[in-house]
C-alpha cells in the first residue's frame, strides 16, 4: 500500500472513531439526562366510587356549578386540570370548565379566571372509567396558591366519581352556569371533592414529585377544615424552606378506610398503586403508609375472611416495592402509628402484635429505599402503644394538626433526592 493510501485510510478511521465518540458523549452527556421543563403533578386526590360511603351529598347533579378550591404544592407556568369519570355508570357530559386563583370562600381573584378546553371545545364528555385532561393554559400559578376549579354540569349526573374526605369546602350552586362568577353566593357546601383528580403544571426537568399514599392519616382525618394541615401540606412546607431541598412536588393520594390487601372504601392499596401513584406525571418517589385498616375493620366490619397477619401485610408492601422499582421510583416504607384506645374491636392485643411485627420489618429496611418511623414520631415515650397526649386528636387513633407536623418533621429530605433510580 503506498504511502499516500496509509494516511487516507489514518484519515479516515480518525474521522468515523471521532464521530463515534461524539455520538457516545451526545448520549451520555449529563444534559442529555435531565429533560426541559415536563408536567407535573402539583395536587391530586384520589377518585372513589360514590358508594364507598353513605353520604347524600353525592346523588349527583344537574344544571349546577361544582366550585372546588385545590392547595397546590410546586408553581408553573402553565397548568393543566385533570378530570375523572372513574366510577361513572355512564358517560358523563361536562360544560364550561373554569381555572382560577381562589379570594378564599367561593370567591375568585379578579382577573384571574381563565376557560378551560378540551381539544378545544369548551364542553367534553367523559366515558365511563376515563380521565380527561384539559388544554393547557398560560397562567401564573406560584408555590402553594389555592386554586378555583369551577365545573358546569348541565345534565343529571347520577352520583359521581368523588373523593369524600376533601378537607377543604366546596360550593355547590343554585340552577345555571356559575364557573365564571365572581362568586358563588348562597351556595350549598361540601367537604367531599367531585370529578377533581388532579392539577399539573409544567416544571424545570429537575423537579420531581412524591406521592403519599395511604388512608385517613395520610387522607388528613381530624385536620382543621381549609387550613391545609394534613401531613402530606406540611412536608411540601418543608420541602420548600429556605435551606433546604430543590423544590419538589407533594401529592396526597390517601383514602379514609383505605386497605392493602381489601376494598371497603375505595379500591385497595395494591389496585389503585397503578393509577394514583405509577401514573401521576413527575413522580420520583412515593411514602407508602397502609395497613393499620387491613388490621382493625374486619373484626368493625364482621368480616373474618379478610382478616390479615403480618406476614400478608408484609407480602403485600412487598408487591408495591417490586412495582415502584420497575418504573425507576424510589419508594420509602412507613411504620404504623399506634392506636391502643382507639376502640374494640378495632384495636385488639392481636393486631397489636401485627402492627408491632409489620413495624419490625419495615425497620430492617426490606428491599425500601428508606424508612420513616411515623410510629416513634408520634408514640407516647411513657406508654409506647398509645398516641403521644400532645399528638392526639382524641379518638386515640388520628393525629392533631401538631401530629400531622410531626409526622412531616419526622422524613429526613435526603432521601426525597429527585436522582431516578436508574
Amino acid at each position: 500500500m503506498s504511502t499516500t493510501k496509509m494516511r487516507r485510510l489514518r484519515a479516515g478511521i480518525l474521522l468515523v472513531t471521532s464521530a463515534a465518540m461524539g455520538l457516545i458523549a451526545a448520549r451520555t452527556s449529563p444534559a442529555q439526562t435531565i429533560p426541559e421543563d415536563h408536567w407535573v403533578a402539583t395536587w391530586t386526590m384520589s377518585p372513589m366510587p360514590a358508594n364507598a360511603l353513605p353520604d347524600g351529598q353525592n346523588t349527583g347533579f344537574a344544571n349546577q356549578t361544582i366550585r372546588e378550591t385545590a392547595h397546590v404544592s410546586i408553581g408553573g407556568q402553565r397548568v393543566r386540570v385533570r378530570l375523572s369519570n372513574a366510577y361513572g355508570a355512564a358517560p358523563l357530559a361536562v360544560g364550561p370548565v373554569h381555572l382560577a386563583l381562589s379570594a378564599g370562600g367561593s370567591a375568585i381573584v379578579p382577573g384571574s379566571d381563565h376557560a378551560l378546553t378540551f381539544h378545544g371545545s369548551p364542553s367534553v364528555v367523559i366515558p365511563v372509567g376515563a380521565p380527561m385532561l384539559s388544554d393547557p393554559v398560560a397562567m401564573d400559578v406560584t408555590p402553594f396558591a389555592t386554586l378555583a376549579v369551577s365545573i358546569y354540569l348541565p345534565q343529571a349526573t347520577g352520583p359521581l366519581t368523588w373523593h369524600q374526605l376533601g378537607t377543604q369546602t366546596t360550593y355547590l350552586s343554585a340552577a345555571g352556569d356559575a364557573t365564571a362568577a365572581p362568586s358563588l353566593p348562597g351556595a350549598a357546601t361540601s367537604t367531599s371533592l367531585y370529578l377533581l383528580a388532579g392539577i399539573e403544571v409544567t416544571a424545570p426537568g429537575s423537579t420531581g414529585a412524591v406521592v403519599a399514599l395511604g388512608d385517613s392519616i395520610t387522607d388528613g382525618y381530624a385536620s382543621t377544615p381549609d387550613a391545609f394541615h394534613r401531613w402530606p401540606d406540611d412536608l411540601a412546607r418543608r420541602i420548600s424552606g429556605p435551606g433546604s431541598h430543590p423544590a419538589m412536588a407533594v401529592l396526597n393520594q390517601g383514602i379514609s378506610g383505605n386497605r392493602l390487601l381489601h376494598d371497603v372504601i375505595g379500591p385497595n392499596a395494591l389496585a389503585r398503586f397503578d393509577r394514583d401513584v405509577l401514573a401521576q406525571p413527575g413522580v420520583t418517589h412515593v411514602i407508602a403508609l397502609e395497613g393499620i385498616n387491613d388490621i382493625g375493620l374486619p373484626s368493625i366490619f364482621h368480616t373474618p375472611a379478610e382478616s390479615v397477619g403480618a406476614a400478608d401485610l408484609i407480602a403485600a408492601l412487598a408487591q408495591l416495592i417490586e412495582r415502584a422499582h420497575a418504573k425507576g421510583i424510589r419508594i420509602l416504607g412507613a411504620t404504623l402509628t399506634p392506636f391502643e384506645n382507639s376502640g374494640e374491636p378495632y384495636y385488639s392485643p392481636t393486631g397489636e402484635a401485627t402492627r408491632q411485627a409489620l413495624n419490625r420489618w419495615i425497620r430492617s429496611g426490606a428491599n425500601f429505599d428508606g424508612v420513616v418511623d411515623f410510629d416513634l414520631a408520634l408514640r407516647n415515650p411513657s406508654h409506647p402503644t398509645q398516641l403521644s397526649p400532645a399528638y392526639d386528636s382524641g379518638d386515640h387513633l388520628h393525629p392533631n394538626d401538631a401530629g400531622y407536623a410531626a409526622m412531616a418533621a419526622a422524613i429526613d429530605l435526603k432521601l426525597l433526592a429527585t436522582t431516578p433510580r436508574h
